[in-house]
């Protein structure tokens, strides 16, 4: 398309789970529902129109062994785009992606730094490793290289104890998402197990990723302090493998992971049943692929999340959430055109007909 032509969407256009609309326009690279006067050149698509979805945990940048080049960031994010997720949330990166911002033709980016972990309590090459006491410091850095948020390690296998425990003190967290709020960031963590949800609730944090360690205690108060979560289950499927890799020399970590994954789906239908705010994440980038995010939406609908509640988590609710528009008048024509009403089966969302990006059909 030329920068004079117009694009016209036609069918059902879903501007929220009850506004359906027949017809878009795209003029300029933006969202109209009114006809442009004398428009000529004209592109017509058809079909049902989501807002571009959102992948509200995915690393673009990052590999199983930690940052990858720029070639290999560009593929990652044209698989995502493919997908039809046009809107990512980097929920940690030791790669420098800003570059992806100038590209008109890649998803946009909401960049949460680099995670910050205690001292060989993650994954090598991923995270500033540190301590407590340089906690505060290390968050207000990554609050001002990210886009309104952080993310902190909140646990991980401690190999004295054979198991996951918290990493940090409840003082240290308090500290530190307190100096990132008052720097405008949001902080969210990596959490697996219980121990350490109930201190970082009550330090302030706005959201904890994966979230397999609520029970019936913290539940409540997650929906009280309108905490998020973001469940990640396709990457929860992996558990039952890595407690198998682990089993002879962590045999309680092991068993803890099985535990874990045998009530993950009870454990995201509790959280969404008190209140919870659930949003779609699928974890990609380390060692899962790019590209899940039909699969994810999927999973919180087995989980027993509505379909259109499951929907909304990766479009018009999490966009809100992020604070990005969705299919508004005069908001950049970020959208996907699918063959059926995916309220109606959230399993469309696999085969995107048209992907449009930045009001360009490119894909």
């Amino acid at each position: 398309m030329s920068d004079r032509a117009v694009l016209h969407v036609k069918g059902r256009v879903l501007v929220g789970p009850d506004d359906v609309r027949d017809e878009l326009w795209v003029v300029g690279g933006r969202i109209s529902y009114e006809r442009p006067a004398g428009a000529r050149d004209i592109r017509t698509v058809e079909g049902w129109a989501l807002p571009g979805l959102v992948d509200a945990h995915c690393h673009v940048g990052l590999d199983a062994h930690g940052p990858v080049p720029d070639d290999v960031s560009e593929k990652q994010a044209l698989t995502d785009r493919e997908a039809g997720t046009l809107l990512i949330r980097d929920a940690g990166s030791p790669s420098d992606t800003r570059w992806i911002d100038d590209r008109a033709d890649l998803p946009k980016i909401i960049r949460a730094g680099r995670h910050i972990a205690r001292t060989r309590r993650y994954i090598r090459n991923y995270a500033h490793e540190i301590e407590p006491d340089d906690l505060v410091a290390y968050v207000a850095q990554e609050a001002r290289r990210g886009d309104g948020w952080v993310k902190l390690v909140g646990d991980w296998i401690d190999r004295e104890t054979g198991d996951l425990s918290a990493c940090w003190p409840r003082e240290a967290v308090a500290a530190a998402i307190a100096e990132a709020h008052r720097l405008g960031a949001r902080v969210t963590a990596h959490c697996f197990a219980e121990d350490s949800l109930r201190d970082l609730v009550e330090a302030g944090i706005d959201c904890v990723e994966h979230a397999t360690g609520l029970t019936e205690e913290t539940i409540p108060l997650f929906a009280s302090r309108g905490v998020a979560i973001v469940p990640t289950l396709v990457n929860i499927a992996t558990f039952p493998q890595l407690a198998a890799g682990g089993e002879t020399k962590f045999p309680r970590w092991s068993a803890h992971m099985r535990a874990l994954h045998e009530r993950r789906y009870d454990t995201v239908r509790a959280a969404y049943d008190a209140g919870v705010p659930v949003y779609v994440g699928t974890d990609a980038g380390g060692s899962l692929a790019h590209g899940l995010v039909a699969g994810e939406v999927a999973e919180l609908v087995t989980a027993g999340i509505p379909p259109v509640e499951a929907l909304s988590a990766t479009a018009w609710g999490a966009r809100r959430w992020l604070g990005r528009p969705g299919l508004d008048e005069g908001a950049p024509a970020d959208l996907v055109v699918y063959e059926g009403d995916p309220r109606a089966d959230v399993r469309v969302l696999a085969a995107p007909r048209r992907v449009v990006l930045n009001g360009r059909v490119v894909g």
